[in-house]
């Protein structure tokens, strides 16, 4: 196509015809995009799917969920069972990983413990994120004088040991799954609180929130809607890695013996109950142990394989 040089002052009716053509099909792949259009968290999946050992401690996680659930349902032994004529036996077809001093059968209660580990895990990372993400979120968007009061309560909170509050708690509430998971929450929302004040302050005066003030939006929707969601990379690592510190916390205190009482089976009481006899048994430490470097090392991977994922800086 011959298009005239002066075609830019011309009069319409006087351009060729054929400037106003149909592209030809062989022109057209010019404009092709070879990259496909992804959303932010469909890219940081596939990002994060090409992380080999983060997905491996992904698996590693789910495996060791279904086994905590479905392993107690179906043994024929349970978690407090007893049986004097079989203790502290070695691995057997009959007992895979051996019994204990009491006869009980130990992997049903490393997958009982699994279930009490994970659950205090999870539901603490859950109350810190929420707990954290709300507070934060206020002190950094309406800043000022709330801003000041709110986090010099947060300063005093950390001030205080959390053994503390968990000795408190445990007198209060007695040693149950609650007062642990009580004792857990009450301090570690604090660095989730920090963390997200010191994002939505850097993010609050960025166009995207102040052109959603001009329109109307109320504090909420921005606060939420739009200075929350842009930071929740940060945010879901963040919860990832409070999981394994939870697991760590209630294995701890149940081994000093302030956490879940005896007969209920956490990792933490296993490894407690097999301390006496660690010189004449150990694998009956070892394999409580071994449930809980393997489980907070899997998170700690699943948390650096996500941090990778989702900071665009690392792209």
């Amino acid at each position: 196509m011959n298009i005239p040089e002066n075609a830019a002052t011309l009069p319409i009716h006087e351009l060729p015809d054929d400037l106003f053509a149909p592209l030809p099909e062989s022109e057209k792949d010019s404009e092709f995009v070879a990259m496909e259009s992804k959303t932010y968290f469909a890219d940081a999946w596939s990002r994060f799917r090409k992380n080999k050992l983060a997905i491996t401690s992904l698996v590693f996680i789910a495996l060791m969920i279904l086994a905590a659930i479905f392993i107690p349902m179906l043994s024929p032994y349970t978690y407090d069972g007893q049986d004097l004529m079989a203790r502290n036996q070695g691995s057997s077809l009959a007992h895979p990983f051996g019994t204990d001093k009491f006869g009980r059968d130990i992997l049903v209660r490393v997958m009982y413990g699994a279930r009490i580990s994970l659950s205090v895990g999870f539901a603490a990372a859950l109350l810190n994120l929420i707990i954290g993400v709300v507070y934060g979120g206020i002190c950094g968007y309406i800043g000022g004088r709330v801003d000041l009061i709110l986090m010099r309560i947060v300063d005093i909170l950390y001030s205080v040991p959390t053994l503390l509050y968990v000795i408190l708690i445990m007198l209060v509430f007695g040693s149950n799954i609650f007062s642990v998971l009580l004792a857990i929450s009450v301090s570690s929302w604090v660095g989730m609180a920090r963390q997200v004040r010191a994002q939505v302050l850097s993010l609050k005066e960025q166009e995207f929130a102040q052109a959603a003030f001009v329109i109307g939006a109320s504090r909420a929707h921005i606060l939420f809607k739009h200075l929350v969601i842009n930071c929740m990379g940060p945010i879901i690592v963040n919860t990832t890695l409070m999981v394994p510190s939870a697991i760590f916390t209630e294995a701890f205190l149940a081994f000093v013996g302030i956490g879940i009482s005896i007969p209920m089976a956490s990792w933490g009481t296993m490894a407690n109950d097999a301390r006496a006899q660690l010189m004449l048994y150990p694998m009956q430490m070892v394999w409580p142990v071994l449930a809980i470097c393997l489980t907070m090392l899997s998170l700690h991977f699943i948390g650096d394989g996500l941090s990778e994922a989702l900071d665009p800086r690392k792209r």
